[in-house]
């Protein structure tokens, strides 16, 4: 395998002598890197956003949205995945994360389990992919032979497989109906892969699960009324999004809020629409619980 032909094994001439550099030389040379990465993403916009718009429409007919990657790739998607429920409410059965080597890889390097086919397939298996579901395929270096196969296997049951690499012409191209590609360049350590292409997933990511949850009606304005109250808080910032949608008073949004079983998007309807909890249920089920089509 030639390495030198990968983006991101490639040296970089910016941190050539960054072993004798002092500390705050070191860390600008690694803050120089990473701040070009938001301007190359912003290259990449109209990628993302078919991307996201070809995923909405799978998974607005029922099906889940799944990341896949092996190392650093593995575990930023499961850290982004693992946001969703707390976040919007989405059930940890429609978004998540499988990382090649399994729980115990997201804290313990497994290097080796990369190199797996047969892997990817049994782990793709075991959660019953099928012609509903969404892949992300993530690799930095856009050959990782366990997320290649894993796309392979999507492409084979009729999925949607989509690729996140960081890499120019990269292989897994091949096996997907939509990449994107976003050229980080080389890193400040070489082959480091959990650096700048790492911040690249985790700005992407964010992009594409949020512009999702956005369509998806989880978001009202700008604020998250699907959020799981499971902490002190998170129930006052359920309280203050009540309030500063609804204007009430906090005696009021308590009262309510603890008839709703502090289900946000429940009190905002009982106190906007002067209803009360069961008829707050049938308008949203009426509305596919967009709040902007009720208020």
């Amino acid at each position: 395998m030639d390495l030198t032909k990968i983006t991101t094994e490639k040296r970089n001439k910016n941190s050539k002598n960054i072993d004798r550099s002092s500390t705050m030389e070191i860390l600008k040379i690694i803050n120089k890197e990473d701040a070009l990465i938001a301007k190359v993403v912003s290259k990449k916009l109209a990628d993302i956003s078919e991307v996201v718009d070809l995923i909405y429409q799978k998974f607005q007919a029922g099906g889940r949205l799944i990341y896949i990657g092996a190392g650093s790739s593995g575990r930023i998607g499961i850290l982004d995945a693992s946001e969703m429920l707390p976040t919007y409410g989405i059930s940890t059965e429609r978004i998540f994360g499988i990382i090649a080597g399994g729980d115990d890889a997201l804290k313990l390097a497994k290097e080796g389990v990369e190199d797996n086919e047969l892997l990817a397939i049994e782990d793709l298996k075991a959660v019953n992919f099928n012609a509903n579901d969404i892949l992300i395929g993530i690799t930095a270096s856009g050959r990782t032979p366990y997320v290649l196969s894993a796309l392979k296997y999507c492409r084979a049951v009729k999925g949607l497989a989509i690729g996140l690499t960081m890499t120019t012409d990269p292989e897994l191209s091949s096996y997907v109906e939509k990449v994107i590609i976003i050229e980080t360049g080389q890193e400040v350590i070489t082959g480091s892969t959990r650096m700048k292409a790492g911040t690249a997933t985790k700005l992407v990511l964010n992009m594409i699960s949020t512009a999702l949850m956005v369509k998806y009606g989880k978001v009202y304005q700008n604020l998250m009324v699907d959020l799981v109250a499971s902490n002190e808080k998170l129930k006052a910032r359920v309280v203050n999004i009540v309030a500063t949608i609804t204007d009430a008073d906090s005696e009021v949004i308590l009262k309510t809020l603890a008839t709703a079983n502090y289900n946000c998007k429940n009190a905002i309807v009982m106190l906007v629409k002067n209803v009360d909890y069961q008829d707050s249920v049938r308008l949203l089920a009426k509305h596919n619980g967009s709040l902007a089509q009720i208020l």
